[in-house]
């Protein structure tokens, strides 16, 4: 969506605030020994505290509150019986609606003691972000996002994964435009002001492709390698964007 409003920046700003809140629970409640669906019910509580609901569950019929991808499991992750183990690589995504508005973001947590190239891939996708929001602003376009990501994840020798990328966002989860974590020549749409959107590097560690799980919704590397992801929700300006689900 575009901001129109006083009212829609606050309304996107109040859903960010709950993104927010859920993933700093989580990664406080984050330990070797507590199962994913133990984590669920960590966000779920926060959600009925704060008048928020699940995205994914709403929209998509998501068979958990939140998605917990684990080492190989690179996206929409279904939270349940498994139980954290010392050296994985989670990967916690939110995304609530809260009064009509929808907020997404997303962080890689290595648990210790986790591997150094756990850590550096986590790191990796961070930094990939943060190279992107020097470019996510008035005047550049959704590919100077793309070649940004990617150009910073070649860098540190890992792999973009093709074909999962961010979006627009506001009244649902995926809106207008694509923005995808490498240069697509053919994504010329300017970036105006009001655009609201998702940055979310998504990343391997050896491989760009990846594979449907078995269960219907989780995504894994196609070659068993680790896999990291990083996202907030912004909007676009004509300076720095304003990060929603940022603190």
């Amino acid at each position: 969506m575009s901001i129109e409003s006083q009212k829609d920046l606050e309304g996107l700003k109040r859903a960010g605030r709950v993104v927010r809140l859920i993933l700093r629970a989580l990664e406080k409640a984050l330990r070797p020994g507590i199962t994913t669906g133990e984590l669920d019910e960590v966000a779920a509580k926060v959600m009925r505290e704060q008048g928020a609901r699940s995205a994914p569950k709403m929209v998509y019929g998501f068979p958990g509150q939140v998605l917990i991808s684990v080492n190989d499991e690179v996206v929409h992750g279904i939270p349940g019986a498994r139980v954290i183990e010392p050296g994985d690589l989670v990967k916690l995504d939110v995304t609530i609606e809260k009064d009509g508005y929808m907020a997404d973001a997303a962080v890689t947590v290595a648990v210790p003691p986790a591997p150094e190239r756990a850590q550096r891939l986590a790191a990796c996708a961070r930094a990939a972000f943060a190279k992107a929001m020097e470019v996510a602003r008035v005047g550049n376009r959704v590919n100077d996002i793309g070649r940004a990501v990617e150009d910073e994840v070649h860098r540190r020798g890992f792999r973009v994964l093709r074909d999962l990328n961010g979006h627009g966002i506001g009244r649902t989860i995926h809106e207008e435009p694509s923005v995808p974590n490498y240069f697509d020549p053919r994504l010329t749409r300017p970036l105006t002001e009001g655009l609201v959107i998702t940055v979310e590097p998504i990343i391997g560690e050896t491989t760009s492709k990846w594979v449907d799980g078995d269960d219907g919704w989780t995504v894994r590397t196609a070659d068993g390698c680790l896999a990291a992801h990083y996202e907030h929700t912004l909007v676009i300006t004509r300076g720095r964007p304003i990060l929603l689900t940022a603190a």
